[in-house]
């Protein structure tokens, strides 16, 4: 379709589409929606937003005899023996249907009534009349029994004259795999091949070492089946959440409904994809996507700012590979009662890998990813290079990795690979802590620092020096840092909890518990990560941060036990650290001797203070933290921006929680406090006794549950423990914060 006449005809048809006359099934008509169109860039372009939901509103039967008519053609031409010749099977028709089907799929899903008609249409089996008596039905020795196997697909059962044939959906599905390993189209032509279909691995790294050569045209085939693959996969983004009320008062507070709808509800085409017994067909697509997503290098030589002049279609087709491999082994196949319960083959491959040269692949790959971006920004050259988009997709590819392989995870923590990806973590939380689009990216950082943490070694291992903190972009820099990863470690946390202006407040509690879980293990922690410790010990137990919330002294709790393991294990190595905590020692008696009444009156005082003041600039809602060593909140580079803090914006300043004397380290202004505690319950465990953070050996903690409202005004008097905890499930199990609404929490004498 090369002029505007060709064009027109193909604009033509589908304004007859939206008739509200039904096109014959037989008509000619229908060959035009796959020989016309000769790029993608003409079916999108052309099949406008308003044509089809006109049609689709209009005329459904046309909707329908369409999508017949072009799945139907598109499995025609995977089994012709010609495919892709050009002049008996062209490729292009093949393509030219894919493209109709990705284009038309989106608006079915996103009309709710149409939800009975699109599962009837692609789900349920279908009937086709047969043109032969059916044969003598054999006698049924066991009741129920099939013969076929689970490995064998049931293409028919024939039923008098009528054959009851499987799903479109599940056709289509095979149909489109099959193409993408489908010699000629997604691979290269290979002589003496007698099988068109051939489920060869496409890069080399985890299990194949023999590259495989490529074309431009093949890699846009594969691009283009990929992006109908994941245009299927993508139907639970149009559920829509009020249906759905019934099942979201059932779940406990703070619990995401996300994580529950689509495990409930589930997604037909990812169901069947990801259940597969077919082991090839897993392992070749599975090594398919993740090779070419870990092999890609986007830090090769190019013309400077090519980007800004054309896309990449090599980058479009990484990313497809990649967020197709993420949504095949991130999907929780829903539980139909059957026992024992479907398995997702591509996790559990996944989780299986164990040669220490795959291991090696996976962790240059990722690091490679990873790393691209800080290269991208330090360029000479500003805006030169473009930094890859796929970071957060690699960063939760390698949370996965973590979590679902045991032997990854030991891997990269015995090889000492885990700093380098703790400290390439931190850059992305930092970089994104304000930005409220990347709020997700910061939480899954944070928890994959958590996952990491639970690892003894890790903890060890942050006591190397960390000298390439030079290397690192302005918004993760500290000027004058000289110190070991973990100083880094628990000043880039400061950082996160100070700075991001209230935003991170559901994930406090993952924050310090990373502190936790590795605090037994730090050793000659340096003056500024220690001073760190301490103005956030200084922010917790301020009265109206502790009054704010019940809950918000497990926060303080945590950080206790942190300080107490660091004593505990690791007292002699830690001479600094000790210093600091002396210098700071009325701190805590100020803190042992809290009573609610004390506190009360504390932040009844500074509420008086604050009303009589008349000085702007001495106001104590500023959000400007002095300090009397300027401390570190300014040491991070001049070109970051500076942020408002919010757990240190407490009142600390007379009475009996005077916060900032001679003796200690840093003088702070007194303020109205930005509350922003987390829900998070502790343990049953007494304070007297000795804390769990201090087990060196210590296995895997459980996560935090949030407090019902049954359960307020029912904990007991003395102090309980928090608990170690990881970060093996899914954000939407950590509880959200809750933000402290004017008298919306009563403390009394019984919490």
């Amino acid at each position: 379709m090369g002029n505007s006449d060709s064009k027109l005809v193909f604009k033509e048809g589908i304004f007859k589409l939206s008739q509200p006359r039904a096109i014959p099934a037989d008509d000619v008509y229908w060959t035009g929606f796959w020989k016309l169109p000769e790029s993608a860039e003409d079916v999108f372009s052309l099949f406008t937003i308003t044509d089809l939901r006109r049609t689709r509103d209009n005329s459904l039967d046309n909707i329908e005899t369409l999508l017949n008519a072009v799945i139907s053609r598109l499995v025609a031409l995977r089994h012709l023996p010609a495919f892709p010749d050009q002049d008996l099977a062209p490729a292009k028709e093949a393509l030219n249907c894919v493209r109709i089907i990705t284009r038309i799929l989106p608006f079915l899903y996103e009309a709710e009534h149409l939800e009975s008609w699109e599962d009837k249409f692609f789900w349920q089996r279908r009937k086709k009349h047969s043109k032969t008596e059916p044969p003598n039905t054999p006698e049924v020795l066991f009741d129920g029994s099939n013969s076929s196997g689970l490995d064998e697909k049931e293409d028919e059962v024939k039923d008098g004259m009528i054959e009851y044939i499987r799903p479109l959906g599940e056709e289509l599905i095979d149909t489109l795999i099959d193409l993408l390993f489908f010699v000629g189209f997604t691979l290269p032509h290979v002589e003496r091949s007698k099988n068109k279909v051939t489920y060869a691995i496409w890069q080399n790294g985890v299990g194949c070492v023999t590259p495989m050569q490529s074309t431009k045209e093949i890699e846009n085939n594969r691009t283009e089946t990929l992006r109908l693959l994941l245009t299927l996969s993508s139907r639970s983004l149009y559920m829509p959440a009020r249906r759905y009320k019934p099942m979201l008062q059932t779940q406990s507070p703070g619990h995401s409904f996300v994580s529950d709808l689509v495990p409930a509800k589930g997604v037909k085409a990812l169901t069947y994809i990801t259940t597969c017994p077919d082991k090839q067909i897993v392992l070749s697509l599975l090594c398919s996507q993740l090779n070419t997503t870990l092999q890609y290098n986007g830090s090769t030589w190019r013309v400077p700012y090519d980007h800004v002049v054309t896309k990449n279609p090599k980058q479009v087709h990484v990313s497809y590979c990649l967020q197709f491999l993420l949504i095949l082994i991130l999907y929780p196949i829903p539980d139909d009662g059957h026992d024992p319960p479907p398995k997702n083959y591509f996790r559990h491959f996944l989780g299986r890998l164990h040669r220490p040269q795959d291991f090696d692949f996976l962790v240059e790959g990722m690091l490679r990813t990873l790393n691209q971006p800080l290269q991208a920004t330090s360029s000479y050259l500003p805006g030169s290079q473009s930094s890859l988009p796929w970071a957060p997709e690699m960063l939760m590819l390698f949370w996965e990795a973590l979590q679902c392989n045991k032997r990854f995870r030991s891997f990269i923590i015995d090889r000492d690979r885990a700093s380098e990806f703790a400290i390439l973590v931190l850059f992305y939380a930092l970089e994104y802590k304000t930005d409220q689009a990347k709020q997700g990216v910061v939480r899954m950082c944070v928890f994959i620092l958590q996952t990491l943490s639970t690892e003894p070694e890790f903890g060890k291992h942050l006591n190397k020096s960390f000298a390439t903190q030079e290397s690192l972009p302005p918004s993760a820099k500290i000027s004058g840092f000289s110190g070991t990863y973990a100083d880094f470690l628990i000043i880039s946390t400061h950082s996160l909890i100070t700075t991001s202006k209230g935003k991170l407040d559901a994930i406090y509690p993952a924050l310090l518990a990373t502190i936790n879980n590795t605090a037994p293990y730090l050793q000659n922690l340096s003056a500024p990560s220690s001073s760190k410790l301490i103005q956030l010990f200084a922010s917790m137990s301020a009265p109206s941060f502790l009054l704010a919330n019940e809950t918000n002294y497990a926060l303080l709790q945590s950080l206790l036990e942190s300080i107490n393991a660091i004593i505990e294990h690791q007292y002699s190595s830690n001479r600094i650290f000790v210093r600091t905590l002396l210098k700071a020692r009325r701190r805590f008696e100020a803190l042992r001797s809290f009573t609610l009444e004390s506190g009360r009156e504390e932040m009844e005082r500074l509420n008086r203070q604050r009303k009589e003041s008349t000085d702007g600039a001495d106001d104590l809602t500023s959000p400007t933290r002095l300090t009397r060593n300027g401390s570190f909140d300014t040491m991070r580079s001049p070109q970051s921006v500076r942020r408002t803090p919010s757990l240190s914006n407490v009142p600390e300043e007379g009475g009996t929680f005077t916060i900032g004397d001679d003796e200690d380290s840093e003088d702070d202004d007194g303020r109205e406090p930005m509350v922003t505690p987390s829900q998070s319950s502790p343990s049953n465990q007494n304070s007297h006794t000795p804390s769990r953070s201090s087990s060196i050996d210590e296995p895997l903690p459980t996560q935090l549950k949030g407090m019902s409202e049954k359960a307020r005004g029912k904990m007991p008097a003395t102090q309980t423990a928090f608990s170690r905890h990881s970060s093996s499930t899914s954000l939407s199990s950590h509880p959200a914060a809750i933000m402290s609404p004017t008298g919306g929490f009563s403390p009394s004498p019984v919490w």
